[in-house]
């Protein structure tokens, strides 16, 4: 094998393909701004227990991990941003009203999430703490929206569920952590027959109400099914009453509800959402309440918020057009080299052409060109 050959499910990213990412991590953390939220750039690489608390732990399989060479420790490279942001916020921070967060960076992980993925995806995320309301998830919700729309994609998708319907529904009901993640996977699958065989045992009330979870998929009118079929305990009203408020909100998309969906259960405490788009293969945004992600650095904050792949949202928006540049010639004179260094001062794009290598710009559109008129240098169109 090569020595050059890189590692299975990680790629070099070619110019063309890496200036329509670095366009779009600009546009998006410019749309962030807009919103309010300030950029933090937590480290590649933390300890291990630090990376890994709280609802981190279930990012411990796509934890790379090795030891640190100064302190003896083990340490780990971020295989997600969030459990970092909620640390900054909670500890360097510690702001008393909402504090609005975003970041863009690399993340890295064992496994690839899909056969096709990246095991080093783009992170980018916007992340809104001390908050409560729905207003917050709405926030995350619309800045998520309005990204995409600045990246150009095409019908996108929004899938909406909520934690507490299953937390609701199993409130008082003694169940291990073994037992709850068959029952989220069962759910996951929408396997009917797997459910009624964990549920066997339990109240006749929570049994019917999981198990009509399995067939309450697809457009709004699944939410007035749901006040029907879901026993009305705690929480239950509540949730279905902010999935319908978070859909009023989006009028225009195309809406849809999976309320037995319930990824990232350990994870998300409120109204979660996916954004999916044709020749996506998964969901290419992925966000919502997660109010205990701050708890283990000793600050539980309401919190919510996205994160998307910048690689994987490149590959299924359409390619942007060249940016536009002035072709100039290469020569060794004072008064060029002024007018060069002038067009670039304004934001110019200007491209010198070698000698020899007239021919050769590939990632720029050159439709001007710096000639020299009556010994003064001014930029012309090419036709």
């Amino acid at each position: 094998m090569s020595a050059w050959v890189l590692p299975d499910h990680i790629a070099d990213v070619l110019p063309s393909e890496a200036r329509h990412i670095e366009e779009l991590r600009r546009d998006f953390l410019d749309m962030a701004r807009c919103y309010g939220y300030e950029l933090v750039m937590p480290p590649l690489l933390e300890h291990l227990e630090s990376l890994l608390s709280g609802s981190g732990e279930a990012l411990d399989l796509q934890t790379f991990k090795l030891v640190d060479q100064l302190s003896g420790r083990m340490m780990g490279l971020r295989a997600d941003s969030t459990p970092q942001v909620a640390r900054i916020d909670a500890h360097l921070l510690n702001r008393k009203g909402v504090a609005r967060l975003c970041y863009c960076g690399p993340v890295l992980h064992t496994l690839p999430g899909a056969p096709h993925a990246t095991r080093e995806p783009l992170q980018f995320g916007a992340e809104i703490y001390g908050h409560a309301g729905l207003e917050a998830d709405i926030e995350v919700l619309s800045l998520a929206l309005d990204c995409l729309r600045v990246a150009r994609l095409e019908g996108p998708s929004i899938d909406l569920a909520d934690a507490r319907l299953v937390k609701s529904l199993l409130s008082g009901v003694p169940v291990t952590a073994l037992q709850l993640g068959q029952l989220h996977a069962a759910l996951a699958a929408k396997d009917s027959p797997e459910l009624r065989a964990l549920t066997a045992n339990m109240p006749e009330q929570v049994r019917q109400g999981l198990l009509a979870l399995v067939g309450l998929y697809g457009d709004q009118e699944v939410l007035l099914e749901a006040e029907k079929a879901i026993p009305p305990l705690p929480g239950v009203r509540e949730a279905l009453q902010n999935l319908k408020s978070l859909a009023d909100r989006l009028e225009g998309a195309r809406v849809t509800f999976d309320l037995s969906d319930s990824r990232g259960y350990s994870y998300y405490t409120g109204a979660r959402f996916a954004i999916y788009a044709s020749g996506a293969s998964d969901a290419l945004v992925r966000g919502g309440r997660y109010d205990k992600v701050g708890a283990v650095f000793g600050r539980n904050r309401p919190a919510a918020g996205f994160s998307l792949d910048l690689k994987a949202l490149v590959a299924v928006v359409k390619q942007r057009p060249l940016q536009a540049a002035i072709r100039a010639p290469w020569r060794d004179d004072a008064t060029l080299s002024a007018a060069i260094a002038l067009l670039r001062a304004h934001g110019d794009i200007v491209v010198c052409v070698l000698p020899g290598h007239e021919s050769e710009v590939d990632e720029f559109l050159c439709d001007r060109e710096l000639i020299e008129v009556a010994g003064q240098w001014v930029v012309q169109s090419i036709n």
